[in-house]
């Protein structure tokens, strides 16, 4: 018989609020997917294990938050699980940056099942600190990571994600630096949250919060989306995730106005605008990243032409994003 693979918990990074809990997540059997490893062959092992994933569905799971906060909840079919609930007085259990640290456990026997970390896996949520003056919302893909998502050469995009490893990629330059200044505001001591939101797929998670976590980017929630189901169509002016995620983050931080940050090259331009336009109070300022098509970038620049709402700056570098911020009064 062979020998069944050890259970995990995977619970991502999210955010909430002193009194609301959003706490997301995933269990599975654990493949050893080692993100150190490097080299074409280890590489696309373990992309394989990544989106080959075998999950643990319709299982109870518990969470503690603090000494005597607990909570209840049952993966779905696909192992992911969601508690979305009121709570009283959270922000009490958040340290000086406003992250809530919890434990999720699964609270039922899996007989014959090793489970990992002896049944206590670590999980974070953000409270933005009382401290922070606005919110930034980024983009990953061609944003801080190079993924030739918008190259002609459609292989590049396959190539980065299965071939190459999260050890092995670099972040574009400036970008780390750039965050990090957001991060600590005019004041250096302001702690604004950044909210990473990806059109990318769950399973690359790990991937993408080992990638932020080694090339030194601040820390904050990671949001990206389910596989679509198999021959389900989007309904009739059905907006994307990425921008249901984004407009869910304004509505949870109702005085928390935002910096936009994404590229040219696919859909932020159009989503970015139209949040814009819907909450032109919310928004500070949108930076994009020029991608390496002259089409895209001429559309973005055509887009955002008359557009003088609020300030829009196509980057070619950080180093132009940084000058504009420090100009505005983001940064010191």
């Amino acid at each position: 018989m062979l020998k069944k693979d050890p259970l995990q918990i995977i619970a991502f990074q999210t955010y909430g609020t002193n009194k609301r809990i959003y706490l997301r997540g995933r269990a599975l059997e654990d493949e050893d997917i080692n993100l150190n490893d490097k080299g074409i062959f280890k590489s696309f092992i373990n992309a394989w294990k990544r989106f080959e994933s075998d999950e643990i569905k319709h299982t109870k799971l518990v969470v503690k938050i603090g000494e005597d906060t607990y909570f209840y909840t049952k993966t779905d079919k696909r192992g992911y699980f969601l508690i979305d609930e009121a709570v009283e007085k959270l922000n009490n259990k958040a340290n000086s940056e406003g992250w809530v640290q919890m434990q999720w456990s699964f609270s039922e026997p899996h007989l014959g099942r090793t489970i990992q970390l002896q049944n206590k896996f670590p999980g974070e949520m953000l409270i933005p600190s009382p401290k922070c003056k606005f919110g930034v919302i980024s983009d990953i893909d061609d944003t801080i990571l190079h993924t030739g998502l918008v190259s002609n050469l459609k292989w590049r995009v396959v190539y980065n994600t299965i071939f190459k490893s999260a050890a092995g990629r670099s972040p574009l330059m400036g970008a780390p630096e750039f965050y990090h200044l957001l991060h600590r505001g005019k004041t250096t001591l302001e702690a604004n949250p950044i909210f990473y939101v990806s059109h990318s797929p769950w399973n690359l998670y790990r991937y993408l919060e080992y990638f932020l976590k080694k090339n030194s980017f601040p820390k904050g929630p990671i949001i990206l989306r389910n596989f679509p189901k198999p021959f389900l169509k989007k309904a009739k002016g059905e907006k994307p995730q990425k921008q249901k995620e984004i407009i869910n983050l304004l509505k949870t931080y109702p005085d928390l106005k935002f910096i936009l940050i994404g590229d040219s090259g696919e859909h932020d331009p159009f989503i970015y605008l139209e949040i814009a336009e819907k909450f032109p109070d919310r928004i500070l300022a949108i930076y994009l990243r020029n991608v390496e098509h002259n089409k895209k970038m001429l559309r973005a620049k055509s887009l955002y032409k008359n557009y003088k709402t609020i300030p829009v700056l196509l980057v070619e570098h950080s180093e132009q994003a940084i000058k504009h911020a420090r100009d505005n009064g983001f940064i010191a």
